[in-house]
């Protein structure tokens, strides 16, 4: 005869109820106590969500540098303002340089200036010379000769002579005004054209030494007053 289990049979279900309030969960208590422990063996091991100090570091640049050290280490090429001054000391022409343009070209224009002036008032030159012709007149006369012959001879050499003279100033005065104008069309070519008053004082050189070429022609050959001459003696 079989005999029946009364015990009735239970059966166990997991607990599916939320935890009282004020209780923690087992499983999460454990993995709190394994970190402060970790914690508690090594200090330098620092939470990064409460570390100020994890913060992303500076970006480094290809060389391995951060870009923040090179920017503080290198300095900036040109300052402000920098390019601008160098640009007007560019543009600002330099004062010894102009200055120092066209001086050799206003001295001659000068010279030949002052030329003309003397080859149309006379030099102590042509003085010299027409004195030194006279004295020859005398010397050749002295002997006897006839009144035409000391004429020529005194009178009409040194007047030769300083028409001559005066001819040789004028010429210097007309080739070195020329050489002034047209020096600038030969040689190497000038960024700055020739001054105002250089031509202009060459224009007068070459003006006067035209015209003192032409006035001492007319003294030499007589075209503007001719020697005097000695009249027939008066017969007794």
């Amino acid at each position: 005869m079989r005999r029946m289990n009364t015990t009735p049979s239970r059966t166990t279900t997991p607990s599916t109820t939320t935890p009282p309030a004020g209780t923690t969960d087992p499983a999460e208590g454990s993995a709190d106590a394994v970190t402060e422990e970790a914690t508690a063996k090594d200090p330098l091991v620092k939470d990064p969500a409460t570390d100020s100090s994890a913060k992303d570091p500076a970006p480094e640049d290809a060389t391995g540098t951060p870009s923040g050290a090179a920017d503080s280490g290198t300095a900036p090429d040109d300052l402000p303002g920098q390019s601008d001054d160098d640009d007007d000391d560019a543009l600002e022409p330099d004062p010894f340089d102009e200055a120092r343009h066209g001086v050799g070209a206003g001295a001659a224009a000068v010279v030949s200036a002052a030329l003309g002036v003397v080859a149309l008032t006379g030099a102590w030159t042509g003085r010299v010379a027409a004195e030194r012709e006279t004295l020859i007149g005398q010397i050749q006369t002295s002997g006897g000769g006839s009144a035409a012959q000391q004429i020529s001879e005194i009178y009409g050499d040194a007047w030769h002579t300083t028409a001559l003279v005066n001819g040789v100033f004028a010429v210097l005065a007309l080739l070195v005004g020329v050489f002034v104008l047209v020096r600038p069309a030969f040689g190497a070519p000038s960024e700055r054209p020739q001054p105002t008053w250089v031509r202009a004082v060459a224009l007068a050189g070459v003006a006067l030494g035209v015209l003192g070429v032409l006035i001492s022609a007319g003294m030499y050959f007589d075209l503007f007053v001719s020697l005097p001459t000695a009249g027939a003696p008066a017969g007794g």
